[in-house]
């Protein structure tokens, strides 16, 4: 156990001081470490309760800026991909979509052992939420939540298999799911950026304008496009409260004891 707390400590530091371009260090650094890990233990907490919470809850504890971009993509019938990085409170803002009646799905890792992820499960649905497990049924779950002009919840600032796209995130090479941007240009959904900050004992939802997904020459190389465009966007909403930035695991190839390759 204490060596897995290090090495989350470790992880902690080398991204806040990624999203802070390197600037903190000595007692800084570590009160950003230290708020990192109290935002991460909200989360869980917060995740505990959401079971019975109900819509006046999750209504009183939320405020959202961008919702009408979600509005005008479900117009446009083609559903919604809201692309998220692992930052604050997602579950909430997912729960109160639910709560709301947008229809939602979100696929979600799986955690060891298997029991915690079936009750993790089980209280996202409680949520009123379609719960994917992450793997190779998802693509087709996600089509057709899709098809059903629905919300779908992606968390993309994380590469679980390390063989997506190479992209440029926070300054250094290295690669992050090419799944949201592929979905995107193939059915015409909206890809929206979208984060959920912990504001004091409430929350706060960003939802950024769409991405840009129109074809423009190979479906290769417009995935390629897209999925820089979204990590920029995922970069800028991480900058915005890195020390809520839940990411405790190696994320580019430094992180593994690989040489890092070089950036733009």
């Amino acid at each position: 156990m204490a060596l897995a707390l290090r090495g989350r400590r470790r992880m902690i530091t080398r991204h806040l001081q990624r999203a802070y371009g390197g600037r903190l260090s000595g007692p800084a650094l570590e009160r950003k470490v230290q708020q990192a890990f109290r935002s991460y233990a909200r989360y869980w907490m917060e995740s505990f309760r959401l079971a019975s919470a109900d819509h006046a809850a999750l209504e009183a504890g939320m405020s959202w800026e961008g919702v009408a971009h979600v509005e005008d993509a479900l117009t446009a019938g083609n559903g919604v991909i809201m692309a998220l990085p692992h930052l604050g409170g997602w579950d909430f803002g997912g729960a109160w979509f639910a709560s709301a009646g947008y229809p939602a799905t979100v696929v979600v890792e799986a955690l060891d052992p298997p029991e915690l992820f079936e009750w993790f499960t089980r209280l996202r649905r409680a949520s009123g939420l379609s719960v994917v497990p992450h793997g190779p049924a998802a693509g087709g779950a996600v089509l057709r939540a899709l098809r059903r002009n629905e919300l779908v919840g992606l968390l993309c600032d994380r590469d679980l298999a390390r063989t997506g796209v190479e992209v440029e995130f926070f300054g250094e090479r290295t690669t992050l799911p090419g799944g949201p941007a592929t979905l995107a240009l193939r059915t015409g959904a909206a890809l929206l950026p979208t984060a959920v900050y912990f504001e004091g004992r409430r929350h706060r939802g960003v939802v950024r304008p769409p991405v840009a997904t129109d074809r423009r020459g190979r479906l290769r190389d417009d995935v390629v496009r897209v999925t820089q465009d979204l990590a920029d966007e995922l970069e800028a909403l991480i900058r915005r409260a890195p020390e809520q930035w839940h990411l405790l695991q190696p994320n580019w190839p430094s992180d593994y004891g690989e040489a890092p390759t070089s950036g733009r």
